[in-house]
């Protein structure tokens, strides 16, 4: 068979993040004259290490906390991704050799870039063939359990992108602030898929939220998943027309759980997927605190002059599921 290969580069740094490619739902994809093609692994994840300490961690301690991470993301129920440690080696990350490498390089021009996973795939079928990551020893790293003060969390930036690693893409759940020396600080967030990281000390992001767990089942949760979980579909419009990268979420109102999703074609249509049973409270806003190419390409043009809006009625997700699809209109500012 012959294969159409391309290469796709994501960053997640210290402030903010870049994602190449249109997005469905938490979900890597490229779009195609049929659709969207989400990014996913077919096989098990086989990967190597590179046989390079940092500063601080040694690639033992990197391959430790890479494996936790690894561990985070696959038990999650349902989850049918697999990985296997394939061992150290010489090999480095972002070169494209056929083989998945994870490892530690200096890149001292990236100045806010933590690290970066980077895709080979096959652009008929969205089959992952090759994905490395690489974490810039220009910053300080720690392994510490508890965290240590102005060294980054390795295991927390790893299971960020261990799950582009997997396929995911950035998550809108956070708010942020404009810093006086340039770029965004997080005043908090509800997923580790988040583009912007915490500061060094903190290691909150070593625990998958409920946005990071829907995601990743939507993925590789299979039909079990489905079963168990429900959808909710609608569509956002301004005007009666349909607008491309709204902001959606579903706020479950007997957990507290808070799953976010995106228009994601100009007419409007959103799905957001692998939810609880339950009731859940709607609400669409614009991503204008955000900076949008942590989230799009450039088309279409994402649609930002509209007023946060809730939809007027409580959603009732059934289990295996959807209910009618909702439509929320909202208004210019």
């Amino acid at each position: 068979m012959n294969r159409h290969l391309a290469r796709i580069v994501l960053v997640c740094s210290l402030v903010l993040g870049a994602a190449s490619g249109t997005q469905a739902y938490l979900k890597l994809g490229f779009l195609t004259p049929n659709g969207v093609i989400g990014l996913r692994w077919t096989r098990p994840v086989e990967y190597f290490v590179t046989n390079r300490d940092s500063q601080d961690v040694t690639a033992s301690q990197l391959q430790a906390a890479v494996g936790r991470a690894f561990a985070s993301w696959t038990s999650v129920p349902h989850v049918g991704a697999t990985h296997a440690f394939r061992g150290f080696s010489s090999a480095e990350p972002f070169v494209s050799d056929g083989v998945s490498v994870i490892g530690f390089r200096a890149r001292p021009e990236l100045e806010r870039t933590l690290a970066a996973a980077t895709f080979e795939i096959d652009e008929v079928t969205g089959q992952i063939l090759e994905s490395d990551i690489f974490f810039n020893t220009a910053f300080r790293w720690s392994v510490a359990s508890a965290g240590q003060t102005e060294r980054f969390d390795l295991e927390s930036v790893g299971l960020h992108e261990v799950g582009h690693l997997l396929g995911l893409g950035h998550s809108g759940l956070g708010e942020t602030e404009l810093r006086e020396t340039g770029g965004r600080r997080v005043l908090g967030k509800r997923a580790v898929m988040f583009p912007i990281a915490y500061p060094a000390g903190n290691i909150e992001d070593r625990t998958l939220e409920a946005d990071d767990r829907a995601a990743i089942a939507d993925v590789y949760g299979g039909s079990a998943a489905q079963r168990e979980t429900g959808t909710i579909r609608g569509r956002v419009t301004l005007g009666g027309a349909g607008i491309f990268g709204a902001h959606v979420t579903a706020f479950n109102t007997r957990t507290g759980d808070l799953i976010g999703g995106f228009t994601l074609t100009t007419n409007g249509d959103f799905v957001i997927a692998s939810l609880s049973p339950g009731v859940y409270v709607v609400r669409v806003e614009p991503l204008d605190d955000a900076d949008i190419d942590s989230f799009f390409d450039e088309e279409p043009v994402v649609t930002v002059n509209f007023r946060p809006t809730y939809y007027p009625m409580l959603v009732t997700v059934p289990r295996g599921g959807s209910g009618p699809a909702v439509t929320i209109a909202v208004s210019a500012k």
